[in-house]
């Protein structure tokens, strides 16, 4: 989760000094000396304030399993090493025992973020690496798509035909495309930057998209994976984005003005979206920024079922009033399971005799047997009832 937080005094230092390198002048900061004299002096190392799943992937990798006894030069807060598991078990690399799993070895093989790992495994066991690289990258880097305070409504516009009303990342696919074309048909390199301009797209920025994108494809080939030349469905595509992206789905009922996200957080979706209101009840969120309130930027309908297959090893599932059913002649419970507080599904009928089977035969010799209610026609039941 991103969040909008006050900077250290150096670093507010430091952003003056650069104005001052051009020509003397005075600085205006948009707070006042009281709040800037209540600051930090310094920021805070980054080892103690940024995600360390990468860390931990990497040295368990090398062998290090303890990671809380290492000698840091400058230890990072327990909470944070807790919350660097947290998001290898979302992930799927670590076990209960905090151990790499095979995936978690194949995730410290890729040197990259590892969401953006996760779903490039899972995109190469769905056959959907060709577009899931072009949408890696893209989440990589800074989007290329300018919104001008002063042009908002002219750049909605030009970026309209870039909108998918399913999918936000489906929209990446789209300007790859319009990008790849136009650097096809160009006539010059100054009448390309100008045109892109001109439909409010960052020539820079999409140069490092395409740039990062590179470093992905070479680095799939280096693997001896090989990319999908049949066009992925919109299950494959968004089944391997949601691989690493199970902290941020979320449900929103009828009623709901909000999203229901894990662990009873509420956000909505932002407002320069194009999905708004017709996002559907479960989505999925590239990211949750944190300004005036809890916002989900690039976001994506998906169905409850997926969240079963690829979240499987975070559902956690109950079992309710379980009884005798005459007509399938076996013990049913009802099954409830829920990923991170949220309920994907309920009052599911399963065999109860798989999960309880002890129970089950106590339930069976009460509400079957001795209540007549099994409709049995082997002789030896049949002699009995005589």
């Amino acid at each position: 989760m991103l969040q909008v937080e006050p900077i250290s005094q150096a670093a507010a230092q430091q952003r003056a000094g650069r104005c001052g390198r051009v020509a003397n002048g005075v600085c205006i900061r948009l707070y006042d000396e009281a709040e800037f004299a209540e600051r930090p002096r310094f920021t805070t190392p980054e080892i103690q304030r940024s995600s360390l799943a990468a860390v931990i992937l990497r040295m368990k990798a090398l062998g290090l399993d303890s990671i809380e006894q290492f000698p840091f030069i400058e230890p990072p807060p327990g909470k944070a090493i807790a919350d660097g598991y947290q998001l290898l078990t979302e992930l799927g690399a670590v076990d209960d025992r905090n151990a790499l799993t095979p995936l978690g070895r194949e995730l410290a093989r890729l040197p990259l973020d590892p969401r953006i790992g996760r779903m490039i495994l899972e995109a190469r066991n769905r056959e959907a690496l060709t577009e899931v690289l072009i949408i890696a990258a893209a989440l990589s880097v800074q989007d290329p798509r300018e919104r001008p305070a002063e042009a908002q409504q002219a750049a909605d516009e030009a970026h309209r035909k870039f909108s998918d009303e399913r999918s936000e990342f489906l929209g990446w696919l789209k300007l790859w495309a319009h990008y790849h074309a136009a650097i096809a048909h160009k006539k010059s390199q100054r009448k390309l930057w100008g045109e892109l301009r001109g439909q409010y797209l960052s020539p820079l920025r999409l140069r490092e998209w395409h740039d990062v994108h590179s470093q992905l494809h070479t680095l799939v080939s280096e693997q001896g994976w090989r990319l999908n030349t049949t066009e992925a469905t919109f299950e494959q595509i968004h089944c391997a984005l949601l691989s690493g992206l199970l902290g941020n789905v979320g449900y929103k009922g009828d009623d709901d003005a909000q999203y229901l996200g894990a662990r009873g957080i509420r956000f909505a979706i932002h407002p320069s979206s194009p999905l708004g209101r017709k996002a559907g009840r479960w989505i999925m969120a590239a990211e949750l920024v944190e300004t005036t309130r809890l916002y989900a930027r690039s976001v994506a309908r998906i169905e409850p079922h997926w969240l079963e297959r690829v979240g499987a090893h975070l559902l956690k599932t109950s079992l309710l009033d379980p009884h005798w059913e005459k007509k399938p002649a076996q013990v049913t419970a009802f099954e409830r399971a829920t990923l991170y507080g949220l309920v994907v599904y309920n009052q599911r009928r399963v065999d109860f005799g798989r999960f309880d089977p002890k129970q089950a035969r106590e339930i069976f010799l009460r509400e079957a047997l001795v209540a007549g209610e099994w409709d049995c026609r082997w002789p030896f039941f049949q002699h009995n009832q005589a």
